[in-house]
């Protein structure tokens, strides 16, 4: 049986049912108890479940996630919420020199089973530190998986699956997306390894994950008017990547675009587009294309929308791997000519 529900009521959904599951679960996090959160979604489940485990901590996210490895250490299942992505980087010292190495250092005599929930990704209007995509720095970690979601269907299975893990988790939700509605199975469980084809074409495959998937499927909605088959794989899993789908699918389209919000420069879309080069590069009819956020600081939200990709950004992309016009052969080369020509006469 499904039900309507919006991202973020999809996440509050997947915590309150491990709650209720295991007792051994518990949340931590910034104003995650009486207040909720701060985009409400865990509205009511300290009210539910109690203040033993539902627990507002200080404001301190290198203290969260030490808190959160003691706890883990003594057998708890802990959620911990980075409140805004921004926020992360107190705690990356915890998460990179302890919770990806604890499981590994003691010869998985002592699991890590951790999530950390980080609010992630632009389109939200708001400042420096609050629309960041940091997924990189933690896919480059070995220890930790790095996983995301695009709908509230998975963002309900993948945290799911993600808590009763005993691996170290961050769950990145994209929060431009929590408003977004979806029907939502809650006896569907992800696993944390493999990417989902989500719309099926033979000329180009783009891969997207997280808020990037939707403006995927509305390039090939579009694409399709013009005769064009893109397939479009939502990722999921960002660390381990499942290159194998996206090596299939390139094998058949012949041509890859890889999006995500993050800045392209040592990204996710660098290491996939060179494991498909790797494995696929015979099968390539075109240069791989990335479609990502700029190498620059996140801006101000006034122009944000330059920033991030764009539908036109995207289908200028296929553009380029299928030998069409694009912004970069529509160049007036004759105004060029002209002035140089002007300036050698000179």
């Amino acid at each position: 049986m499904t039900e309507t529900l919006n991202l973020a009521k999809a996440v509050n959904g997947a915590l309150a049912d491990e709650l209720e599951a295991d007792d051994r679960v518990l949340l931590m996090g910034e104003d995650i108890g009486k207040l909720g959160g701060v985009f409400r979604v865990t509205d009511g489940l300290q009210a539910r479940f109690g203040t033993e485990r539902v627990i507002d901590t200080p404001l301190a996210e290198s203290a969260i996630i030490g808190t959160a490895i003691g706890m883990s250490y003594r057998g708890y299942r802990v959620v911990a919420e980075i409140q805004f992505d921004g926020f992360i980087y107190p705690a990356f010292d915890q998460i990179v020199a302890q919770v990806a190495k604890l499981r590994y250092r003691t010869k998985g005599g002592v699991p890590m089973p951790l999530t950390i929930r980080v609010p992630f990704g632009g389109a939200i209007g708001s400042v420096e530190h609050h629309s960041e995509s940091p997924e990189s720095y933690f896919a480059h970690t070995a220890g930790l998986r790095v996983v995301t979601a695009s709908t509230p269907q998975e963002a309900y299975s993948t945290l799911r699956a993600a808590i009763q893990s005993d691996d170290p988790v961050l769950f990145f939700e994209p929060k431009g997306k929590y408003y977004t509605k979806g029907e939502v199975d809650r006896t569907v469980v992800r696993d944390l390894d493999t990417a989902n084809i989500v719309a099926s074409g033979r000329d180009v495959t783009i891969a997207a994950y997280g808020p990037t998937v939707d403006t995927a499927l509305r390039a090939a909605i579009a694409a399709a008017d013009e005769g064009i088959e893109i397939e479009v794989i939502d990722l999921r899993s960002i660390s381990p990547l499942d290159v194998d789908t996206v090596v299939e699918s390139v094998r058949r389209t012949g041509r890859l675009i890889v999006t995500h919000e993050a800045a392209g420069e040592s990204s996710v879309s660098s290491e996939l587009v060179a494991s498909v080069a790797e494995r696929a590069f015979q099968h390539l009819e075109a240069a791989p294309e990335r479609v990502t956020g700029y190498d620059t600081p996140y801006p101000p939200s006034a122009v944000e929308h330059d920033y991030l990709p764009s539908l036109d950004r995207l289908l200028d992309a296929v553009d380029r791997t299928l030998g069409r016009r694009n912004s970069r052969t529509d160049l007036d080369y004759s105004a060029l000519e002209g002035a140089m020509t002007a300036g050698a006469a000179r």
